[in-house]
């Protein structure tokens, strides 16, 4: 029976080593092996679980956000909502719930996910209870506002990987060893994009790139400075991307990222500079902590409300979501909000100019 890492084996014998973003695609995304294309990887059975699946508060408080931001732009009408890579569509689900006493906000929402996994797309056609329309890319959005929400998903983008060599970089790739994937490091070379790096690394350091970042920062950028809308993007990583983040999830624990072609989440820190850079007219919010975020939209009161009506293991399970979600040592610091809007627009909710 023929797998994945046979799949790979071929590629790399007829071609040579793979680099970390081809590996990456090929795992993640392969039409027959692939982990997005085979399976649902969320919750207790699968390999993670995401701010959504942990509470109804999450995708709740994002609505009215979302909604907040609609109003401070007059309430366009038409407009498109899009969530980039929305999981089973609970955050989705729970936005709609928590916005349908906002007025005119339903009427004027057209539903857009950007997914490329049919499993997944089949659980958000049984989870939102609406019309939505399904894209492999933003670029087949229609042209109008939009209000978009990427959470986790820059993450799993692929991306290439750089080790410092005197004034150039030896990229990391994957071939074989002994019958086994493994690491190693291809010649010397000096990709574009680097040549600022050489002032903040050494020899030895390890920076992480992804084509796929600026991409699609340009694609959001130009919708909101043409038409406007908000783009709140809501992942781990950091403002400079510098060391190995590289990493696999397999049954909710770390797993060595060779070992399971196919089986195991892939997924890399996310360098906020990186889309920040790419954003040429739109302005970007400062970089704000997840819980610093949640909080100013909220949380805290409507964990409280939410909490007079529980009690036991239920109560107990609520209390555990909100600092989960919020706590310095949970998801409150490691995950970071970015905010996109219109130059000279409205400062969207939750975020700093």
């Amino acid at each position: 029976m023929t797998t994945l890492f046979d799949r790979l084996a071929q590629i790399i014998r007829e071609n040579g080593p793979l680099t970390v973003a081809d590996y990456m695609r090929h795992c993640l995304l392969d039409p027959e092996f692939g982990y997005y294309s085979t399976r649902d990887p969320f919750g207790a059975k699968g390999d993670f679980t995401t701010a959504p699946e942990i509470s109804q508060m999450f995708g709740e408080l994002i609505g009215l956000a979302l909604a907040q931001a609609w109003l401070d732009q007059g309430a366009p009408s038409p407009f498109a909502l899009v969530e980039l890579g929305p999981g089973r569509g609970t955050l989705l689900a729970d936005l709609l719930r928590a916005t349908k006493g906002v007025p005119g906000f339903h009427d004027a929402a057209q539903l857009h996910m950007i997914e490329a996994s049919p499993t997944l797309r089949d659980f958000q056609i049984r989870t939102i209870p609406h019309k939505i329309l399904h894209h492999d890319t933003l670029a087949s959005v229609p042209d109008l506002p939009v209000f978009l929400i990427a959470n986790e998903f820059f993450d799993a983008l692929p991306i290439r990987q750089f080790v410092r060599d005197g004034a150039g970089w030896r990229e990391r790739v994957v071939g074989f060893v002994d019958g086994a994937l493994a690491f190693g490091l291809a010649d010397v070379s000096h990709p574009p994009g680097l040549e600022d790096r050489l002032s903040d690394t050494k020899d030895g350091d390890l920076v992480e790139i992804s084509p796929a970042y600026a991409a699609i920062a340009r694609d959001i950028d130009a919708r909101l400075t043409q038409k406007g809308g908000i783009a709140y993007i809501i992942d781990y990583g950091d403002w400079r991307s510098l060391g190995d983040t590289f990493q696999a999830l397999h049954a909710h624990k770390p797993a060595p990222p060779l070992d399971r072609p196919g089986s195991a989440d892939l997924t890399a820190h996310v360098d906020f500079e990186a889309i920040a850079k790419a954003v040429q007219t739109a302005t970007t919010s400062r970089l704000t902590p997840q819980g610093v975020f949640l909080e100013r939209l909220g949380i805290t009161n409507r964990a409280q409300a939410l909490a007079q009506n529980l009690e036991g293991s239920a109560l107990d399970q609520h209390v555990a979501a909100h600092r989960r979600l919020t706590h310095p040592d949970e998801m409150g610091t490691l995950f970071k909000v970015m905010a996109l809007y219109p130059k000279d627009g409205p400062l969207p909710p939750g975020v700093t100019a």
